[in-house]
């Protein structure tokens, strides 16, 4: 099988790792990719929100399945053309990406499908701010309606710093949502769905906030571990048949079925489990973690989704342990990152790259914000925790920055289930 990966993020690097284990494999390339997938994986430029560019290249280089990684072309939907063009193609059309493309449509889908989720309001004039806002109690939670990568969310017990987000959204043309605070630990649930079969991924948790005990602003990730100690047996299948399942049935009742990786991010409240947004793809770094895990051969387990037989395909295979990843950040993330400097270390073992790529002399130097994600294993979290902290102590970039504490609550015990 010639599998093509779309996009060149750690995530699509880890997608590219896991694709190259796997024997039904004979070719391997990623578009455009970065300096980690580039060891692995032929290269190949591409705007990767062009769809006649993604369909001339699949055809040109002959896949056999193409993966899309990032959110920005399935909202725009270029599995849509490359589906049309005859290839196989992991992930959704842009009709059921809007489950990430557009939080309003994901509560419309989720309210029809009986779905809990946080109540909400979406707010498309500034006029109509302070009375929206006055519906709610702090904490306040401020989301952009489309894809923000991560950052376009603030939560705030100050009434002044909510309504200043939402300005600023408003105040560059997108609709904001307003959505009461859920309590309780977070959790990440990938499922692997084919418009009605749906597969469950291991959870796992990810931390979104800059700095360590949640502190700063909202990034895209600042790392992630799997599987999660305190989620007790039974939490998945639950959240399958109340949260999954039912948002899958009633995309396909609308006639546009769900096909790829349906990411729910979810609260695990006092009042039961509910959904804190959809997203239409792998998260990125839960990814990193996830897949460090599996051991159902992955070229395989994409095709059944994206050719409708994963009902038929075996029970997947995970090792035992855990894992965990550390983000690298630039310095100046998350706001403006400084860009370009030479990054030593980056060709360890569990080095995943993102904002990488190699200048003409070799040297691997930084291209984005999230540099590097660094993956370490282990027979339980604190060796997993060990193991990828090891790692990040090998790596080297002027002015980076990391979270020390990824997974650690978990592994002191401190993370529980409200009345549960």
């Amino acid at each position: 099988m010639r599998v093509l990966v779309v996009g060149s993020g750690a995530r699509e690097h880890a997608l590219v790792l896991a694709l190259a284990q796997d024997p039904q494999v004979t070719a391997l390339a990623c578009a455009p990719g970065n300096a980690g997938t580039a060891a692995v994986a032929e290269q190949r430029g591409l705007d990767v929100r062009d769809g006649a560019a993604v369909v001339a290249l699949a055809r040109d280089w002959q896949a056999d399945l193409v993966v899309i990684g990032p959110e920005i072309p399935l909202v725009a939907g270029v599995a849509d053309a490359v589906r049309e063009a005859g290839f196989a193609c992991f992930g959704p059309g842009a009709e059921a990406a809007r489950i990430e493309g557009s939080k309003a449509f994901a509560k419309d889908v989720m309210a029809a499908a009986g779905v809990p989720t946080a109540s909400s309001v979406i707010v498309d004039n500034p006029g109509n701010l302070d009375e929206a806002l006055a519906g709610f109690t702090p904490p306040y939670v401020v989301k952009d309606d489309g894809l923000a990568a991560g950052k376009g969310v603030v939560v705030s017990a100050d009434l002044e710093v909510a309504r200043a987000h939402a300005m600023h959204l408003l105040d560059e043309g997108h609709p904001v949502l307003l959505e009461s605070y859920l309590d309780g630990p977070e959790a990440s649930l990938f499922c692997l769905v084919d418009g009605t079969t749906v597969v469950p991924l291991v959870p796992a948790q990810d931390f979104k906030r800059v700095g360590d005990g949640d502190a700063g602003p909202n990034t895209g990730g600042m790392g992630a571990y799997a599987p999660l100690p305190w989620a007790g047996e039974g939490l998945v299948d639950e959240l399958v048949q109340t949260v999954v399942q039912p948002v899958a049935d009633e995309l396909a009742r609308r006639g546009t079925p769900f096909t790829g990786l349906l990411y729910a991010g979810l609260a695990l409240t006092s009042n039961g489990s509910a959904v804190i947004e959809f997203n239409c793809r792998f998260g990125d770094p839960e990814t990193q973690v996830v897949l460090a895990l599996l051991r159902t051969p992955l070229a395989g387990l994409l095709n059944a989704v994206a050719t409708g037989t994963l009902a038929t395909h075996p029970p997947l295979e995970w090792a035992d342990g855990a894992a965990v990843t550390v983000v690298v950040a630039a310095e100046g993330y998350p706001g403006t990152p400084r860009l370009g400097d030479v990054i030593s270390g980056a060709e360890g073992v569990g080095v995943l790259h993102a904002g990488t790529r190699r200048r003409e002399d070799g040297a691997v130097v930084s291209s984005g914000g999230r540099v590097l994600s660094v993956v370490g294993t282990g027979p339980d979290l604190a060796a997993a925790r060990a193991d990828a902290y090891a790692r990040v102590d090998g790596v080297h970039l002027a002015g980076s920055h990391h979270r020390t504490d990824i997974g650690l609550r978990a592994e002191k015990g401190e993370v529980t289930i409200p009345g549960r």
